[in-house]
């Protein structure tokens, strides 16, 4: 595959998929862009149509399928309270059938690194079944399997923002410490972009990440020094993920329910465990250092007033109630 293409792009209403619609329509790529709330969709150019459809209504997507070639899966629900594994698991059967029907030639997906010895939780797990679910749908797909994504909007890096603007004194439980390989936004869309036209045979895994690995208290460390600022770590022995996606939750953007989510996922090592990304792509990925740097230029004022204390993290329940 080469030159350019027909794509459909889920999620663009989404902050990894609205970055790579922008992408997308630089390389000049004609791309159906499928959304349950064309509202929340920003400017498109000239080459992109908009179709209202849901990945969990099977019937409602075959319009944007229409003449599409390559087709990317960037849709999750996290913010979903209960069985958000199976609406992904069903989102992505309905998807992979869509596909086939309509003749698409490769499916890139976006999931999440980890590996299974080590006790993935749901959220990984599922990112991971959703994987084998388009994979088993008999079309070329490319996996691309990532980490932390370090840039503005991005769950995982806006936890870390928000707990490190706000906190000047953090308690740091065990799972802060697990490693993990954030990849900068900038990468991610590269690999993203080129696995359109890579050569892959059949289905491909591919884990990505950037240069580093480190954990989400070396990540806040790092974000406080490309801030300027001074933070003081306190490790404690125990504080479950409940617990903490409260306070979490309390001194940031991301909801008690995703942040629940991601915190169970932080305990396993999400690091790269194969060279295969640098077989096939030619992309060198930046450091943690720059990556957090070209993240941190976009933080604004209203984001960083404000600070909160030691004692504030014990006592999120009564802001609650």
């Amino acid at each position: 595959m080469s030159g350019t293409h027909k794509i459909l792009l889920t999620g663009a209403t989404g902050y990894v998929g609205g970055k790579l619609l922008e992408r997308l329509e630089m390389e000049g790529h004609e791309v159906n862009c499928l959304v349950r709330d064309p509202g929340k969709l920003a400017k498109t150019g000239a080459k992109t149509k908009v179709f209202v459809g849901d990945v969990l209504v099977r019937s409602s997507m075959w319009e944007a399928f229409q003449g599409v070639d390559v087709a990317y899966f960037l849709v999750h629900f996290l913010h979903e309270t209960h069985d958000f594994e199976a609406m992904e698991i069903e989102a992505a059967e309905n998807f992979a059938s869509m596909a086939r029907s309509a003749g698409v030639q490769r499916i890139v997906y976006l999931g999440a690194l980890g590996n299974e010895r080590d006790g993935l939780s749901a959220h990984l797990r599922s990112r991971q079944d959703v994987g084998y679910v388009l994979r088993e749908s008999s079309i070329p797909t490319i996996e691309l399997r990532a980490s932390i994504v370090l840039g503005e909007g991005s769950l995982s890096y806006d936890l870390i923002r928000d707990l490190t603007e706000h906190l000047p004194f953090m308690v740091m439980p065990r799972w802060v410490s697990t490693k993990a390989q954030p990849i900068g936004i900038r990468d991610l869309l590269d690999y993203l972009v080129h696995s359109v036209d890579v050569h892959i045979d059949r289905d491909e895994i591919i884990e990505i990440g950037g240069a580093d690995r480190m954990s989400y208290g070396d990540l806040m460390r790092e974000y406080a020094k490309q801030r300027g600022i001074k933070r003081l770590m306190i490790p404690v022995p125990v504080l479950t993920p409940w617990l903490s996606s409260h306070w979490v939750s309390f001194f940031s953007s991301v909801d008690a329910s995703v942040a629940r989510k991601l915190i169970e996922g932080i305990k396993s090592p999400t690091v790269v465990e194969n060279r295969r990304a640098r077989q096939i792509f030619d992309i060198e990925p930046m450091g943690a250092s720059e990556a957090m740097k070209q993240a941190v230029q976009h933080v604004s004022a209203t984001q960083v007033e404000g600070a909160g204390t030691l004692f504030h993290t014990l006592q999120p329940a009564r802001h609650h109630s």
